[in-house]
């Protein structure tokens, strides 16, 4: 315990919008206590918690912050709050300091990262991997009933939406006037699929509607909240993340159906191709 140091840290959050008092932890400043001269600044490297609640977020600005930041810290003898205030523009809010003790300052550093500012990213791997369990029943599904190979894939939603919309959904086909599009989303792992599924489900039907002259059918793909064996979950946490995830896309017109109706969703892409 003696070759411990004590330390304390400030969390920088962005707020789009303080009204709303929504905010997103993304970086971690942390210094020796009672010496400004030692502090350390560190942002995230991803973003996607950000674009989350911002899609218009300006990440450049967000990024050369912090390096004006680091800077300051590196050489302005001045007061450390004072600069820090300076750098700062009226979306990124700074916490009350809180103590911790650590042997060294990189590792704490590592570790508080991990806690408040990118808690998520191993759940994220998580529901991607669970994610593409998913896309691969669906391509199964698709395939035995010949018609995969007639169906459009990766559908950019920029192409609907607007420039920079990195999504792009699964699959999907046109029958009569009407978009169908599939996409696979985890519910294992974590709930930020859904919500970006979610998200960005209005702005899709509103340019279908510009741009194809057509009506959006969207499906997401889950996994089952039974197991095999027909029981719940004893994670409560876990059901009522799922039930959160269903809900939070059904509430934005989003059909929510499981692995298991692949086989009819399947059977009526055929009928409606005329394979």
């Amino acid at each position: 315990m003696s070759d411990r140091q004590q330390f304390e840290f400030f969390l920088v959050r962005y707020v789009p919008d303080p009204v709303k008092d929504e905010f997103v932890n993304i970086g971690v400043l942390l210094r020796d206590a009672g010496h400004p001269e030692t502090a350390e600044l560190r942002f995230t490297k991803d973003w996607g918690r950000v674009r989350c609640v911002d899609p218009d977020a300006d990440v450049a600005m967000l990024e050369a912050t912090e390096a004006e930041m680091q800077r300051r810290l590196r050489e302005d003898s001045g007061p450390l709050m004072k600069a820090i205030e300076d750098s700062f523009s009226h979306q990124l809010q700074m916490t009350q300091p809180k103590a911790c003790l650590a042997e060294n300052r990189a590792a704490e550093m590592d570790q508080l990262m991990r806690l408040y500012v990118e808690p998520r990213r191993e759940k994220m791997r998580q529901a991607l991997s669970g994610r593409q369990a998913i896309v691969r029943q669906m391509r199964t599904q698709f395939e035995h009933a010949h018609v995969w190979e007639l169906m459009r894939k990766r559908i950019a939603a920029a192409d609907y939406t607007r420039p920079g919309d990195t999504l792009k959904i699964d699959c999907g086909y046109k029958p009569n006037g009407v978009i169908r599009m599939f996409h696979a989303v985890s519910l294992e792992g974590d709930v930020e699929l859904a919500k970006v599924l979610a998200f960005s489900a209005p702005a899709l039907r509103t340019g279908m509607s510009r741009v194809e002259n057509a009506e959006l059918e969207l499906t997401a793909i889950v996994e089952p909240l039974r197991n095999s064996n027909g029981e719940l979950p004893t994670d409560a946490d876990a059901a009522a993340q799922y039930r959160f995830g269903v809900e939070t896309m059904e509430a934005q017109q989003i059909r929510v159906l499981t692995v298991n109706d692949l086989e009819r969703v399947a059977d009526t892409a055929r009928r409606e191709l005329r394979v």
